[in-house]
């Protein structure tokens, strides 16, 4: 089963659940002689328009925690856990908004007792849902197993590990991975390819023959040619090495990464363990954030961006005229820089510098930088040049915090330099971040840049909406100090 596939079948099925629990729910409430019907009495004519509005209620809550994720190859139990917790959060919310009446009548107020109203709606809701969805998941199982919906994967590792894990996989068709060749980590193709055997499935007599498709040099050619999904690395312990230089390589690609777990130790912080039925393997690049930080992380930068801009629009129109004042040029330096997943955006900020600062080409700034205008010294100190970019965050080319966004020409430097450099590239970049909180200087050499793809790093691998509001605080505590680099 597709992904595509996979969302409709969810979306089709809560659907079904969702609005099957509403009336069952007012059969009960309505006719079953256990509540007053008369005190909160629902005209038939008003089920329709309420299960409209209850639908899309629940389809928000649904998608803030996450529900329409990828939940295959997780346990089932975890998804359960998951939907429980956010049916109990928005049965509450429920009961606030549609149930919680006054009654002047004590023996009313007794048998329609809100409480009990959103257990009985909280009960129906979750035996639909979670049936619903129970047999979703063992369709999608079935499916797996028969080989239909698998993801086109390649094992990284030499021909005896390669086989080893391939072997393991082929035991577990429910993964989802269909393996279709494995890369070595160093040599030459020979001619014919080396290859090995491994038992086909179905219960088929005949083995299925996995071939080697090059080396690692070649990974993004072959993962291109071969439309590959995922990749499960197999590398001896030993390799720390190679397997940073492997996953910098494959994080310019769009495929998922998995490693055998007893790779734990090398890439501790930059993976999740997770059990998958019983069969263990480490997740690289895993989802950054849950969905309702992702959600509360978007909307804190929509609403600071609206307030600093119209709020302040005195002080910025103040702030243009004196840059046009004391130095020629536009007031607005706009310059392209790479976003998330590589887009191309162009980012604003108040100009600082002269108009012929790059006349020789694209260079690092230095303290005491002579190509700062003065009015510029105390814009980039307080970092009021940065000012424009919440238009950026508005548009949703960036973030109040993330990793600052660089130059095409810088990026190809840093990615020779850091295998894992595109990592950054995963999230949206921020007007302030780690390494502005804790360092806040520009960038003068290479060196530097390494030190804050470092913080950069920390940053994406701790990422939660509370470091973000602890890196917003300090930042603002070194702007009112005036602790930034002119």
């Amino acid at each position: 089963m597709s992904r595509r596939k996979e969302l409709l079948a969810l979306l089709i099925g809560d659907f079904i659940a969702l609005n099957g629990a509403w009336l069952i729910y007012y059969r009960v409430r309505m006719h079953s002689g256990w509540f007053d019907s008369k005190a909160l009495y629902i005209a038939p004519s008003d089920l329709a328009p309420m299960s409209v509005m209850i639908y899309g209620m629940w389809m928000l809550t649904f998608l803030f925690f996450g529900l329409y994720r990828t939940w295959y190859i997780r346990p089932i139990f975890d998804e359960v856990v998951t939907v429980l917790k956010t049916l109990t959060f928005g049965t509450i919310a429920f009961v606030l908004i549609m149930l919680w009446e006054p009654y002047t009548d004590k023996a009313a107020a007794i048998k329609n007792d809100p409480r009990l109203l959103g257990l009985l709606y909280f009960g129906i809701t979750a035996t639909l849902v979670i049936g619903v969805r129970l047999i979703v998941r063992y369709s999608q199982r079935r499916f797996l197993e028969a080989g239909i919906g698998q993801r086109l994967s390649i094992i990284i590792g030499d021909k005896t590990r390669a086989k080893e894990l391939a072997l393991k996989v082929e035991h577990y068709p429910r993964l989802g991975y269909n393996i279709i060749g494995y890369v070595s980590p160093n040599g030459a193709i020979t001619h014919p390819p080396e290859s090995f055997q491994i038992p086909a499935r179905n219960g088929s007599p005949v083995s299925r023959e996995i071939t080697r498709l090059g080396s690692v040099k070649e990974i993004e050619a072959i993962t291109a040619k071969q439309k590959v999904k995922e990749v499960l690395i197999a590398l001896d312990s030993g390799d720390h090495d190679s397997l940073i230089q492997i996953i910098g390589r494959l994080a310019r690609t769009n495929v998922g990464i998995k490693i055998a777990p007893d790779l734990y130790d090398i890439v501790s912080g930059q993976a999740r363990t997770r059990e998958i039925y019983g069969f263990p393997l480490i997740d690289i690049n895993p989802e950054l954030q849950r969905p309702w930080e992702e959600a509360a992380k978007r909307m804190l930068d929509v609403i600071v961006s609206a307030f600093v801009i119209f709020l302040g629009l005195p002080v910025w129109l103040l702030t243009a005229l004196a840059i046009k004042l004391t130095s020629k040029g536009q007031v607005i330096y706009s310059q392209e820089r790479i976003g998330k997943n590589g887009g191309i955006f162009h980012i604003y900020k108040f100009r600082s510098m002269r108009t012929d600062a790059e006349r020789a080409g694209p260079v690092w700034a230095s303290k005491n930088d002579p190509r700062v205008t003065p009015i510029g010294k105390f814009l980039r100190k307080s970092h009021l040049d940065e000012v424009p970019q919440f238009w950026n965050v508005l548009k949703g080319d960036m973030s109040l915090v993330g990793p600052r966004p660089e130059r095409q020409f810088f990026i190809e430097k840093l990615m020779e330099e850091i295998p894992y450099y595109t990592r950054r590239l995963k999230v949206r970049p921020g007007i302030t971040g780690l390494y502005q909180a804790m360092v806040d200087k520009y960038d003068e050499n290479i060196d530097d840049v390494k030190e804050r793809v470092r913080y950069d790093l920390m940053y994406i691998e701790s990422m939660s909406f509370r470091l973000d509001m602890k890196i917003l605080f300090r930042t603002a505590y070194m702007m009112l100090k005036g602790k930034g680099q002119a």
